[in-house]
């Protein structure tokens, strides 16, 4: 059997405490040792929790959690995403998702689409507006941001642009667990793509997280389920799994795009 080559990083976010975030990662990715070229998966804000104090959250958030990012991906040469949240317009934020390349570079950012105005995000975080895409192992990966998933046309129109791939970076809450299977096995179905669902355990001041990040193949089956504990979740993901599914069942290639 191939090696893995994604690691889904499961983790115990330390509320509003950067630092010790920040240890918890490096100490989780450094025991996995993933291989050179992998893809390594961190949560939604990982570096503070669902927090709306953006005088904590994104304070310094280039200059500290990119940066960790970064020196961590050339630690260990892998490519990183994970969730961060910088600077918009006059006092916003933005709820990024960024990718470094194993030498520290950034590659891709995505900036979440739809913020949560059931938590107050919206609040707080200004929406974006682009579908992004980045090269890894044969893959073109698109990074969605937790919400996101509920919204099946952007899904779709990342897989027009190309992507066989999603990687859904979040914070959900255990009494929605159900919703975020289900949803992470709709879009790998109707996009003929692997779904990656990466999400955290442990407590919030007013939500509690029961983790279940798992890998979703074409086919809708959960091939990695890292369960409910703090860990990294090692997963082998293949490219050809796609292609012939997308070769052998015409679903894409009939696909109509209506207008209004």
């Amino acid at each position: 059997m191939p090696a893995p080559n994604l690691y889904a990083v499961q983790l115990d976010i330390v509320w509003e405490d950067k630092a010790a975030n920040f240890r918890k990662v490096e100490a989780l990715v450094d025991a996995a040792a993933p291989a050179p070229g992998s893809l390594v998966v961190l949560p939604e804000m990982f570096s503070c929790g669902f927090s709306m104090n953006l005088a904590v959250t994104r304070q310094g958030a280039e200059r500290e959690d990119e940066a960790f990012i970064a020196a961590l991906a050339r630690k260990h040469g892998v490519f990183i995403t994970g969730g961060v949240v910088s600077r918009g317009a006059g006092e916003m934020g933005r709820n990024d998702a960024v990718v470094f390349s194993p030498e520290g570079k950034l590659v891709a950012r995505y900036t979440k689409i739809h913020p949560f105005s059931g938590g107050g995000e919206s609040q707080g975080h200004e929406a974006g507006s682009e579908i992004v895409t980045f090269e890894w192992g044969g893959f073109v990966v698109a990074p969605f941001v937790c919400y996101d998933l509920r919204f099946p046309e952007i899904f779709r129109a990342a897989a027009r642009k190309g992507a066989n791939l999603f990687v859904v970076m979040a914070l959900w809450p255990v009494k929605r667990q159900q919703h975020w299977l289900t949803l992470l096995q709709a879009r790998a179905i109707e996009n003929q793509a692997y779904a990656v669902g990466v999400n955290r355990v442990g407590r919030e001041p007013e939500l509690l997280y029961a983790g279940r990040s798992v890998v979703v193949d074409p086919h809708g089956v959960i091939i990695a389920d890292a369960g409910e504990r703090e860990h990294i979740l090692p997963a082998t993901l293949e490219p050809e799994v796609v292609h012939s599914w997308r070769r052998d069942f015409p679903a894409l290639r009939d696909a109509h795009w209506p207008t209004a």
